[in-house]
């Protein structure tokens, strides 16, 4: 189902590989069928430079350069297997100038995973912008680094983006500097309804009426403001909220405790659904850590909601811990709907799909008519699941799903 009411024939979405999958589920359910490689050309020269090229009628000489006149350009960057990061970068860079030369009036960037975001600050105190008082010990982990984060933003905005949309950046800094470059054209959309939706109405967690036994946690205290709100959404009045510290004291070695401003202590929380909510995931440590910190509350399940799954070989091989039930996650990654990606993992491993999520907020962006859908995600289990019943497609079906003991 496609959520634009009619073709936009002034909008046209691309993506930095011309077989992106991501990319072609966005643009279809813009309403633009089309293949993205009847749209652009990704052309290397024999010496391997790049030099993509809008497709146009070759016997057209009256409106050369003009092709994309009065148009929006949408670009779709994903990672993938097959190129890195900087070479998907700087294809962006060369896709957009090539949009803006040719009349684009408007580029926008939608990168569910935002590149370069870890290196968010710099060596000095004025290179990235925090929620707390930079140190010396903190400005020393960038010596000799650059604030890479905010190189990015400028050589999109010089190539010619004028919008970027990402998901769930969990950086001040981060965010900072791209509002500051695009001039609060940036887009930082936080799935809050969707986890919400999916929590509420599948059997990942089991908890009363009003969330009796269930239980929100935070990891840390720069988690606490996207769990409070996911509390807040989903409406559970007596379910409750903890919130973990942890203290590094290895390159990758933390400590666990509770943290001292969490709301609820582990007292009369024994037997609880735990669900443990953060950004991004990469070797899994410090959730594992977590995850054993919080068997103390003997929890009858204990699920991981994680919105950048990076499925390295050591996270799938310390987060296969028995201590974690099941992850919950979405395909901003979306080599993660790999079954070899997801490894022995796949049997713990939910991904909800969020294309027609994206292409529903670039609408509301572009002023686009369209057929509003109030749960536009979709689900992707494996078979190797406990609760598999069939491959779930809409979220719409989970309802259904649950009648037949899903």
């Amino acid at each position: 189902m496609t959520l634009s009411t009619s073709y936009p024939s002034n909008v046209v979405v691309v993506s930095n590989s011309s077989d992106n999958p991501f990319a072609i589920d966005v643009a279809y359910a813009m309403g633009q069928h089309e293949d993205i490689a009847d749209i652009i050309s990704m052309k290397h020269f024999m010496n391997s430079e790049f030099c993509p090229r809008f497709i146009s009628d070759e016997a057209d000489f009256d409106n050369i350069g003009r092709k994309l006149k009065g148009k929006s350009v949408i670009i779709v960057s994903t990672t993938s297997h097959v190129q890195s990061r900087q070479e998907l970068a700087m294809t962006n860079f060369i896709i957009a100038r090539a949009a803006k030369e040719n009349g684009a009036e408007r580029v926008i960037l939608v990168e569910p995973d935002l590149f370069y975001s870890a290196q968010d600050r710099g060596p000095d105190k004025n290179l990235g912008k925090t929620s707390f008082e930079r140190d010396v010990k903190d400005i020393k982990k960038f010596d000799g680094q650059p604030f890479t984060a905010k190189l990015y933003a400028q050589m999109l905005k010089f190539s010619g983006v004028d919008t970027v949309m990402t998901i769930h950046n969990h950086s001040d800094s981060v965010q900072h500097i791209f509002n500051e470059v695009f001039d609060g054209d940036f887009h930082n959309l936080i799935p809050y309804e969707i986890y919400a939706h999916y929590l509420l109405n599948s059997d990942i967690l089991s908890y009363g009426e009003d969330g009796e036994g269930l239980v929100l946690c935070a990891p840390d205290k720069g988690a606490r403001d996207f769990v409070k709100q996911m509390y807040n959404t989903l409406g559970l009045t007596k379910a409750k909220f903890i919130m973990l510290d942890k203290e590094r004291t290895a390159e990758r070695k933390v400590e666990i405790t509770l943290h001292k401003e969490s709301e609820n202590t582990f007292e009369g929380l024994d037997g609880a659904s735990i669900v443990l909510f953060d950004d991004m995931v990469r070797t899994g440590s410090t959730i594992i850590k977590s995850c054993q910190f919080l068997k103390q509350i003997n929890p009858e399940r204990m699920v991981f909601a994680v919105s950048h799954f990076y499925a390295s070989n050591e996270g799938r091989e310390r987060m296969a811990h028995p201590a974690l039930g099941e992850i919950l996650t979405l395909n901003t990654l979306p080599t993660i709907l790999n079954r070899d990606e997801q490894g022995r993992l796949r049997k713990k491993i939910v991904v909800l799909k969020v294309e027609k999520w994206l292409a529903q907020e670039l609408c509301n962006i572009l002023g686009l008519p369209q057929a509003h859908e109030q749960n536009p995600y979709k689900i992707d289990m494996s078979s190797k699941n406990p609760r598999f019943k069939r491959k779930i497609w809409h979220s719409e079906e989970l309802e259904e799903l649950n009648k037949l003991g899903m």
